[in-house]
């Protein structure tokens, strides 16, 4: 037999219960609906059998372990009502069937929300999944055909024309567009591809026909990971979730002791019949219900993590969340993380064209990153690489050849034996070192005509992201392999507060050991392989998107987007996750602490009191408020997420 889910449940539950609350409206007019005993009876029956009995069995399984929890309120306050509203009915007194029925329904309210919520965001999940493409176009035989997405493999060439979307994750081995990464990004402008450049499976091509290299299929592509990161955060358990399984373990035998006085100070001491002081305890007893504490974290964590997936930020579990909380200092690498990772000619010394000339010549058959620097440099600048003759390289020195017929030379300061030097070029070349660049020198006919200066350069966004992050109170440190002064350097250029230089990948978790124990509670954000210690050391990992898989696994936070702003919008929605679960287990409890003493009659000379009924309904509202508060995280304002949100 099919489980009924709690969304059927209620809706069955609540059309069964409609009589009664027809009967509950006509009481003040002194109508009664004829055989509304008996109507009462089999209708709270069938709403017992359906949608009560799984409290009961809840209940009875828990007390079976020695222990309570919130459904032996629901079942006690429940089965109570109901079998003596049977026995009541039997020796003709007056029943009470609508509080057995209304306690149940309006229980089941909270739960039918708290699914919906759960159902809602795995479809989003889904509706992810189905922006893949359901074919694609796959280089066989030396032309393009059509496949089923299932049968592309890693290493295919596959074609995308503009409008289509990419089938799976690869590298462009041809052609230029722009791509519209949103979907997985969060970021709403589109993205510049070309040769070379990486491509996420599902985006969509947007003005050029490409050629790609597959090099991540089914479930290794970045979507899928995604959607397994969020649903195994929606799942998981934040550590302050103890807390509330420890106030339930306390709180539920506790409430059924208030109850059961309630019920002996009513009768025996204030002169209340048995049913009036049975409901009073009742009352207690459903007030008391803290479905909302159950709600409290899973609803918030289910919120938060799906709307930082929108953005780019995934967060694989609870207990990130509360250690984002108390963090106080975020460690960052240096090379991928804060600086592009690949270097770059940032100054020229001479005549740009001629000096690049040479050096691109001669530098177009080497594989060293400088090297690489150089000729990427030339292309951009649309300068003419000749073929030079006579090539020679000279190890750890740089090359020789013949250019355009004459001697010419690039490498650095040791290549430079008998070569002429003149003042000024010396003076720009100490002025550039000082700035922890590398310097190439180009001569051409025993002169040195030029010089290049070569770093590894911030990316655009680090400093903005270090300034949000110091604003916030947060402590930056850099952490790398690189000497004192290049990393000085970098650091200064983007308002670095620390700087550990000269570290060895393998010492790197050590160094954050050492600030942990130094008080701190420490972020870390990096993007390799040398990096994985050092982001499972940390009390919060942050791993770069573009990392590899060893560094993405180590991270408690993934950033989809090789971008620092990430880092801000991930600490901002994890801090306001946090929050949002502990201003919910505020609002639940407040509800228990001010609705106890009303159910138990304490303020009945004032005329406030609480039947069965309208407690469940005061005890459904609590569950409604918190969700309603969980979903206004959607609405809450994060660091740069205007184009996430849009």
């Amino acid at each position: 037999m099919t489980k009924l889910s709690n969304i059927k449940r209620f809706w069955i539950s609540f059309i069964l219960a409609i009589p009664m609350l027809v009967q509950m409206l006509a009481m003040p007019f002194h109508w009664m609906m004829p055989g509304y005993n008996w109507i009462a009876l089999v209708t709270t029956t069938i709403i017992m059998a359906i949608s009560a009995l799984p409290y009961w069995q809840s209940a009875i399984a828990a007390f079976k372990k020695h222990s309570a929890n919130m459904n032996t309120l629901v079942a006690v306050g429940t089965s109570v009502t109901y079998f003596y509203s049977i026995f009541a009915m039997i020796t003709g007194r007056p029943v009470y069937f609508e509080s057995a029925a209304f306690v149940t329904v309006f229980v089941l309210l909270g739960d039918a929300m708290e699914e919906k919520m759960h159902d809602n965001a795995s479809n989003a999940l889904e509706k992810l999944m189905n922006l893949q493409a359901k074919d694609a176009e796959v280089m066989r035989d030396g032309k393009f055909v059509k496949i089923p997405l299932d049968q592309v493999q890693v290493g295919d060439l596959i074609r995308v024309k503009p409008g289509e979307k990419i089938p799976v994750d690869g590298e462009i081995t041809e052609g230029t567009t722009t791509l519209d990464e949103s979907m997985v990004t969060g970021e709403s402008m589109p993205v510049t591809k070309k040769v070379g450049d990486s491509v996420v499976g599902s985006t969509i091509n947007n003005n050029g026909t490409i050629t790609f290299k597959a090099t991540k299929v089914g479930s290794d592509t970045m979507l899928a990971q995604i959607v397994t990161l969020v649903k195994k955060a929606q799942t998981s358990h934040a550590p302050i979730q103890n807390l509330t399984d420890k106030i339930s373990n306390i709180f539920v035998p506790a409430v059924i002791i208030i109850a059961v006085l309630t019920f002996v100070i009513w009768y025996a001491f204030l002169g209340a019949s048995p049913v009036e002081a049975m409901l009073f305890a009742v009352s207690v007893i459903v007030i008391a219900c803290p479905c909302a504490l159950g709600l409290a974290t899973p609803t918030a964590l289910m919120v938060g993590t799906a709307r930082s997936a929108k953005m780019g930020v995934l967060i694989k579990n609870g207990e990130v969340l509360q250690e984002v909380s108390d963090l106080n200092t975020v460690v960052f690498d240096k090379t991928g993380t804060i600086t592009v990772g690949k270097p770059k000619v940032t100054d020229i010394v001479g005549d740009k064209k001629t000096v690049l000339a040479v050096a691109a010549s001669l530098e177009d058959a080497s594989e060293h990153p400088l090297a690489s620097a150089i000729v990427k440099r030339a292309k951009a600048e649309k300068i003419e690489i000749k073929k030079v003759e006579a090539f020679e390289a000279v190890e750890g020195k740089g090359v020789k050849a013949k250019f355009n017929g004459q001697t010419a030379l690039v490498g650095s300061n040791r290549l430079l034996d008998d070569v002429n030097i003149s003042q000024e070029i010396s003076d720009q070349a100490s002025k550039l070192q000082a700035e922890a660049k590398t310097i190439v020198y180009v001569g051409l006919n025993g002169k040195i005509i030029g010089l290049i200066a070569i770093q590894d350069v911030p990316k655009e966004s680090s400093k903005a992201a270090i300034s949000e992050l110091k604003v916030r109170g947060l402590k930056t440190v850099m952490l790398t392999g690189d000497n004192e002064k290049v990393a000085r350097a970098i650091a200064d250029q983007v308002g670095i507060d620390q700087v550990i230089a000269g570290v060895l990948p393998s010492e790197k978790a050590a160094e954050i050991e050492k600030l942990q124990h130094a008080g701190n509670k420490v972020a870390f954000v990096g993007d390799g392989i040398n990096d994985a210690p050092a982001l499972s050391t940390a009390d919060v990992g942050i791993a770069m998107g573009s990392g590899t898989d060893i560094a993405i696994d180590s991270g408690g936070i993934v950033l989809v987007q090789n971008d620092l702003r990430g880092v801000v919008r991930a600490l901002d929605i994890s801090k306001k996750t946090f929050n949002r679960i502990k201003l919910n287990l505020f609002w639940a409890l407040i509800y228990n602490t001010i609705g106890i003493p009303i159910a138990a009659g304490l303020f009945m000379q004032l005329g406030l009191t609480l039947s069965p009924e309208f407690a469940a309904l005061a005890m459904a509202f609590s569950s409604v408020s918190v969700v309603g508060s969980s979903l206004l995280l959607n609405k809450t304002k994060i660091a740069g997420d205007d184009a996430a949100l849009n």
